[in-house]
Protein backbone atom coordinates (compact mmCIF):
# COMPACT_ATOMS: atom_id res chain seq x y z
CA UNK A 1 0.00 0.00 0.00
CA UNK A 2 1.18 3.50 -0.66
CA UNK A 3 1.75 6.02 2.07
CA UNK A 4 -1.52 7.91 1.51
CA UNK A 5 -3.46 4.67 1.61
CA UNK A 6 -1.78 3.67 4.88
CA UNK A 7 -2.75 6.95 6.47
CA UNK A 8 -6.44 6.31 5.81
CA UNK A 9 -7.08 2.57 5.88
CA UNK A 10 -6.50 -0.35 8.25
CA UNK A 11 -6.06 -3.95 7.14
CA UNK A 12 -8.11 -6.47 9.10
CA UNK A 13 -5.69 -9.38 9.33
CA UNK A 14 -7.83 -11.77 11.36
CA UNK A 15 -9.17 -13.74 8.40
CA UNK A 16 -6.39 -16.34 8.53
CA UNK A 17 -7.25 -19.56 6.66
CA UNK A 18 -10.81 -18.35 6.04
CA UNK A 19 -10.06 -17.28 2.46
CA UNK A 20 -9.95 -20.98 1.50
CA UNK A 21 -13.61 -21.35 2.48
CA UNK A 22 -14.76 -17.77 1.95
CA UNK A 23 -17.99 -18.57 0.07
CA UNK A 24 -18.96 -21.26 2.56
CA UNK A 25 -18.23 -18.86 5.42
CA UNK A 26 -20.27 -16.16 3.69
CA UNK A 27 -23.32 -18.43 3.29
CA UNK A 28 -23.15 -19.73 6.89
CA UNK A 29 -22.68 -16.28 8.43
CA UNK A 30 -25.39 -14.77 6.22
CA UNK A 31 -27.88 -17.46 7.33
CA UNK A 32 -26.92 -16.91 10.97
CA UNK A 33 -27.31 -13.15 10.61
CA UNK A 34 -30.80 -13.59 9.12
CA UNK A 35 -31.71 -15.97 11.96
CA UNK A 36 -30.47 -13.49 14.56
CA UNK A 37 -32.54 -10.68 13.03
CA UNK A 38 -35.66 -12.86 12.66
CA UNK A 39 -35.49 -14.46 16.11
CA UNK A 40 -34.92 -11.19 17.96
CA UNK A 41 -37.42 -9.06 16.02
CA UNK A 42 -40.11 -11.76 16.24
CA UNK A 43 -40.09 -11.55 20.04
CA UNK A 44 -39.85 -7.73 19.95
CA UNK A 45 -42.95 -7.65 17.68
CA UNK A 46 -44.83 -10.04 19.98
CA UNK A 47 -44.09 -7.79 22.95
CA UNK A 48 -45.18 -4.74 20.92
CA UNK A 49 -48.44 -6.32 19.70
CA UNK A 50 -49.77 -8.07 22.81
CA UNK A 51 -51.07 -5.88 25.61
CA UNK A 52 -50.38 -8.45 28.34
CA UNK A 53 -46.67 -8.17 27.50
CA UNK A 54 -46.62 -4.40 28.05
CA UNK A 55 -45.05 -4.87 31.46
CA UNK A 56 -41.65 -3.58 32.65
CA UNK A 57 -39.94 -6.96 32.49
CA UNK A 58 -40.97 -7.55 28.86
CA UNK A 59 -40.13 -3.99 27.84
CA UNK A 60 -36.60 -4.50 29.17
CA UNK A 61 -36.40 -7.82 27.29
CA UNK A 62 -37.47 -6.06 24.08
CA UNK A 63 -34.76 -3.44 24.63
CA UNK A 64 -32.16 -6.19 25.14
CA UNK A 65 -33.21 -7.94 21.93
CA UNK A 66 -33.05 -4.66 19.99
CA UNK A 67 -29.51 -4.36 21.36
CA UNK A 68 -28.72 -7.80 19.91
CA UNK A 69 -29.92 -6.61 16.50
CA UNK A 70 -27.80 -3.44 16.74
CA UNK A 71 -24.77 -5.44 17.88
CA UNK A 72 -25.07 -7.88 14.98
CA UNK A 73 -25.79 -5.20 12.38
CA UNK A 74 -22.68 -3.33 13.49
CA UNK A 75 -20.49 -6.38 12.74
CA UNK A 76 -22.11 -8.83 10.31
CA UNK A 77 -22.60 -6.71 7.13
CA UNK A 78 -18.92 -5.63 7.10
CA UNK A 79 -17.87 -9.18 7.99
CA UNK A 80 -19.87 -10.63 5.09
CA UNK A 81 -18.33 -8.15 2.65
CA UNK A 82 -14.84 -9.01 3.91
CA UNK A 83 -15.42 -12.76 3.41
CA UNK A 84 -15.79 -12.30 -0.36
CA UNK A 85 -13.35 -9.41 -0.80
CA UNK A 86 -9.78 -9.73 -2.00
CA UNK A 87 -8.60 -7.25 0.64
CA UNK A 88 -10.11 -6.89 4.11
CA UNK A 89 -9.72 -3.18 4.80
CA UNK A 90 -11.57 -0.49 6.72
CA UNK A 91 -11.05 3.24 7.02
CA UNK A 92 -9.70 4.52 10.32
CA UNK A 93 -12.79 6.66 10.95
CA UNK A 94 -15.16 3.77 10.20
CA UNK A 95 -13.08 1.50 12.45
CA UNK A 96 -13.40 3.98 15.32
CA UNK A 97 -17.16 4.24 14.64
CA UNK A 98 -17.56 0.45 14.66
CA UNK A 99 -15.72 0.24 17.99
CA UNK A 100 -17.89 3.09 19.33
CA UNK A 101 -21.14 1.25 18.47
CA UNK A 102 -19.70 -2.03 19.74
CA UNK A 103 -18.89 -0.71 23.22
CA UNK A 104 -21.94 1.55 23.45
CA UNK A 105 -24.19 -1.48 22.90
CA UNK A 106 -22.15 -3.52 25.39
CA UNK A 107 -22.47 -0.81 28.04
CA UNK A 108 -26.19 -0.52 27.30
CA UNK A 109 -26.56 -4.27 27.77
CA UNK A 110 -25.17 -4.18 31.30
CA UNK A 111 -27.31 -1.18 32.27
CA UNK A 112 -30.43 -2.93 30.94
CA UNK A 113 -29.53 -6.09 32.88
CA UNK A 114 -29.13 -3.93 35.99
CA UNK A 115 -32.56 -2.36 35.39
CA UNK A 116 -34.07 -5.82 34.91
CA UNK A 117 -32.55 -7.07 38.15
CA UNK A 118 -34.01 -4.07 39.99
CA UNK A 119 -37.40 -4.77 38.40
CA UNK A 120 -37.27 -8.40 39.59
CA UNK A 121 -36.16 -7.29 43.06
CA UNK A 122 -39.11 -4.92 43.45
CA UNK A 123 -41.54 -7.46 41.97
CA UNK A 124 -40.51 -10.30 44.28
CA UNK A 125 -39.36 -8.51 47.42
CA UNK A 126 -41.78 -5.52 47.40
CA UNK A 127 -44.84 -6.75 45.46
CA UNK A 128 -47.28 -4.26 47.01
CA UNK A 129 -45.11 -1.29 46.03
CA UNK A 130 -44.35 -2.63 42.54
CA UNK A 131 -47.08 -0.74 40.60
CA UNK A 132 -46.04 2.52 42.29
CA UNK A 133 -42.29 2.11 41.80
CA UNK A 134 -42.18 0.54 38.32
CA UNK A 135 -44.47 2.91 36.43
CA UNK A 136 -44.33 3.16 32.65
CA UNK A 137 -42.63 6.53 32.92
CA UNK A 138 -39.92 5.07 35.18
CA UNK A 139 -39.37 2.14 32.81
CA UNK A 140 -39.06 4.48 29.82
CA UNK A 141 -36.51 6.60 31.70
CA UNK A 142 -34.47 3.47 32.53
CA UNK A 143 -34.48 2.31 28.90
CA UNK A 144 -33.57 5.76 27.51
CA UNK A 145 -30.76 6.17 30.03
CA UNK A 146 -29.45 2.66 29.31
CA UNK A 147 -29.21 3.55 25.61
CA UNK A 148 -27.95 7.13 25.86
CA UNK A 149 -25.53 7.13 28.81
CA UNK A 150 -23.06 4.61 27.31
CA UNK A 151 -23.20 6.36 23.92
CA UNK A 152 -22.52 9.78 25.48
CA UNK A 153 -19.58 8.41 27.47
CA UNK A 154 -18.14 6.40 24.58
CA UNK A 155 -18.30 9.30 22.11
CA UNK A 156 -15.58 11.10 24.09
CA UNK A 157 -13.28 8.10 23.68
CA UNK A 158 -14.19 7.79 19.98
CA UNK A 159 -13.39 11.46 19.23
CA UNK A 160 -10.04 11.24 21.04
CA UNK A 161 -9.14 7.97 19.27
CA UNK A 162 -9.97 9.42 15.86
CA UNK A 163 -7.40 12.19 16.39
CA UNK A 164 -4.51 9.96 17.48
CA UNK A 165 -1.89 9.14 14.84
CA UNK A 166 -1.41 5.50 13.87
CA UNK A 167 1.98 3.86 13.35
CA UNK A 168 0.69 0.37 12.59
CA UNK A 169 -2.04 -0.34 10.03
CA UNK A 170 -2.60 -4.07 10.48
CA UNK A 171 -5.28 -5.08 12.99
CA UNK A 172 -5.21 -8.79 13.81
CA UNK A 173 -8.96 -8.95 14.27
CA UNK A 174 -12.14 -9.62 12.26
CA UNK A 175 -13.61 -6.28 13.33
CA UNK A 176 -12.64 -3.17 15.26
CA UNK A 177 -12.66 -3.16 19.05
CA UNK A 178 -10.21 -2.06 21.75
CA UNK A 179 -7.38 -3.74 19.80
CA UNK A 180 -7.22 -0.48 17.84
CA UNK A 181 -5.14 0.96 20.73
CA UNK A 182 -2.27 -1.30 19.65
CA UNK A 183 -2.06 0.56 16.34
CA UNK A 184 -1.41 3.96 17.90
CA UNK A 185 2.06 5.49 17.87
CA UNK A 186 1.84 6.58 21.50
CA UNK A 187 -0.37 5.17 24.23
CA UNK A 188 -2.40 8.02 25.70
CA UNK A 189 -2.42 8.03 29.51
CA UNK A 190 -5.63 10.09 29.48
CA UNK A 191 -7.36 7.56 27.23
CA UNK A 192 -6.16 4.67 29.37
CA UNK A 193 -7.53 6.29 32.54
CA UNK A 194 -10.78 7.16 30.78
CA UNK A 195 -11.02 3.55 29.56
CA UNK A 196 -10.75 2.29 33.14
CA UNK A 197 -13.42 4.82 34.14
CA UNK A 198 -15.73 3.50 31.40
CA UNK A 199 -15.08 -0.12 32.38
CA UNK A 200 -15.91 0.70 36.00
CA UNK A 201 -19.06 2.72 35.25
CA UNK A 202 -20.55 0.72 32.37
CA UNK A 203 -19.54 -2.80 33.35
CA UNK A 204 -18.23 -3.49 36.85
CA UNK A 205 -20.67 -1.34 38.85
CA UNK A 206 -23.79 -2.56 36.98
CA UNK A 207 -22.53 -6.15 37.30
CA UNK A 208 -22.02 -5.76 41.05
CA UNK A 209 -25.50 -4.22 41.35
CA UNK A 210 -27.02 -7.17 39.46
CA UNK A 211 -25.22 -9.69 41.69
CA UNK A 212 -26.29 -7.81 44.83
CA UNK A 213 -29.98 -7.68 43.81
CA UNK A 214 -30.10 -11.36 42.85
CA UNK A 215 -28.44 -12.36 46.12
CA UNK A 216 -31.11 -10.33 47.95
CA UNK A 217 -33.83 -12.02 45.87
CA UNK A 218 -32.32 -15.44 46.66
CA UNK A 219 -32.22 -14.75 50.40
CA UNK A 220 -35.78 -13.40 50.55
CA UNK A 221 -37.14 -16.19 48.30
CA UNK A 222 -35.50 -18.84 50.47
CA UNK A 223 -37.32 -17.43 53.51
CA UNK A 224 -40.66 -17.18 51.69
CA UNK A 225 -43.29 -19.66 50.57
CA UNK A 226 -42.97 -22.10 47.68
CA UNK A 227 -44.92 -19.91 45.22
CA UNK A 228 -42.50 -17.00 45.74
CA UNK A 229 -39.52 -19.31 45.16
CA UNK A 230 -41.13 -20.63 41.98
CA UNK A 231 -41.81 -17.11 40.71
CA UNK A 232 -38.22 -16.09 41.44
CA UNK A 233 -36.84 -19.12 39.62
CA UNK A 234 -39.09 -18.67 36.56
CA UNK A 235 -38.37 -14.97 36.04
CA UNK A 236 -34.78 -14.65 37.27
CA UNK A 237 -33.21 -17.73 35.69
CA UNK A 238 -33.35 -16.39 32.08
CA UNK A 239 -31.80 -13.08 33.18
CA UNK A 240 -29.00 -14.91 35.01
CA UNK A 241 -28.30 -17.08 31.95
CA UNK A 242 -28.05 -13.97 29.77
CA UNK A 243 -25.84 -12.25 32.37
CA UNK A 244 -23.45 -15.23 32.50
CA UNK A 245 -23.34 -15.42 28.71
CA UNK A 246 -22.67 -11.73 28.26
CA UNK A 247 -20.15 -11.49 31.10
CA UNK A 248 -18.18 -14.38 29.61
CA UNK A 249 -18.24 -12.60 26.27
CA UNK A 250 -16.94 -9.37 27.82
CA UNK A 251 -14.17 -11.14 29.76
CA UNK A 252 -13.00 -12.74 26.53
CA UNK A 253 -13.06 -9.39 24.75
CA UNK A 254 -10.92 -7.74 27.43
CA UNK A 255 -8.49 -10.64 27.92
CA UNK A 256 -7.94 -11.36 24.22
CA UNK A 257 -6.28 -7.98 23.67
CA UNK A 258 -3.73 -8.73 26.39
CA UNK A 259 -3.05 -12.28 25.16
CA UNK A 260 -3.47 -11.68 21.43
CA UNK A 261 0.12 -12.54 20.55
CA UNK A 262 0.01 -15.78 22.59
CA UNK A 263 -3.15 -17.21 20.99
CA UNK A 264 -2.88 -19.09 17.67
CA UNK A 265 -4.51 -17.14 14.84
CA UNK A 266 -6.96 -19.94 13.94
CA UNK A 267 -8.09 -20.31 17.56
CA UNK A 268 -8.53 -16.54 17.77
CA UNK A 269 -10.81 -16.56 14.71
CA UNK A 270 -12.92 -19.45 16.01
CA UNK A 271 -13.35 -17.84 19.44
CA UNK A 272 -14.23 -14.47 17.90
CA UNK A 273 -16.86 -16.00 15.61
CA UNK A 274 -18.38 -17.83 18.58
CA UNK A 275 -18.43 -14.58 20.56
CA UNK A 276 -20.39 -12.65 17.90
CA UNK A 277 -22.72 -15.59 17.29
CA UNK A 278 -23.73 -17.09 20.63
CA UNK A 279 -24.96 -14.07 22.55
CA UNK A 280 -27.28 -12.44 19.95
CA UNK A 281 -28.61 -15.87 18.95
CA UNK A 282 -29.04 -17.24 22.49
CA UNK A 283 -30.89 -14.19 23.86
CA UNK A 284 -34.17 -14.73 21.96
CA UNK A 285 -33.95 -18.52 22.48
CA UNK A 286 -33.50 -18.13 26.25
CA UNK A 287 -36.31 -15.59 26.61
CA UNK A 288 -38.56 -17.34 24.10
CA UNK A 289 -38.36 -20.71 25.83
CA UNK A 290 -37.95 -19.70 29.48
CA UNK A 291 -40.39 -16.79 29.78
CA UNK A 292 -43.82 -18.38 30.11
CA UNK A 293 -45.96 -15.61 28.55
CA UNK A 294 -43.61 -15.09 25.59
CA UNK A 295 -43.50 -18.85 24.99
CA UNK A 296 -47.32 -18.99 24.91
CA UNK A 297 -47.50 -16.32 22.21
CA UNK A 298 -44.69 -17.94 20.22
CA UNK A 299 -46.42 -21.31 20.38
CA UNK A 300 -49.73 -19.75 19.28
CA UNK A 301 -47.97 -17.92 16.43
CA UNK A 302 -46.39 -21.08 15.01
CA UNK A 303 -49.60 -23.07 15.46
CA UNK A 304 -51.48 -20.45 13.42
CA UNK A 305 -48.79 -20.68 10.70
CA UNK A 306 -49.10 -24.47 10.45
CA UNK A 307 -52.92 -24.50 10.39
Amino acid sequence: MDETFNETYITLDGFVELHKYKYLCFVIMFILYVLIICFNLTIVCLIWIHQNLHEPMYIFIAALLINSVLFSTNIYPKLLIDFVSEKQIISHSLCVFQAFIYYSVNGSEFLLLAAMSYDRYVSICKPLQYPTIMRKRTVCIFVVLAWTVPACKMIVSAVLNAKIKLCNFILKRLFCNNSIYKLQCVTSAALTIYGVFLLLNLTILPLLFVLFTYIRILIISYRSCKSVRRKAAQTCLPHLLVLISFSSFLIYDVVIVKLESNIPATSNVIMTLQMILYHPLLNPIIYGLKMKEIYKHLKRLFQDKTN
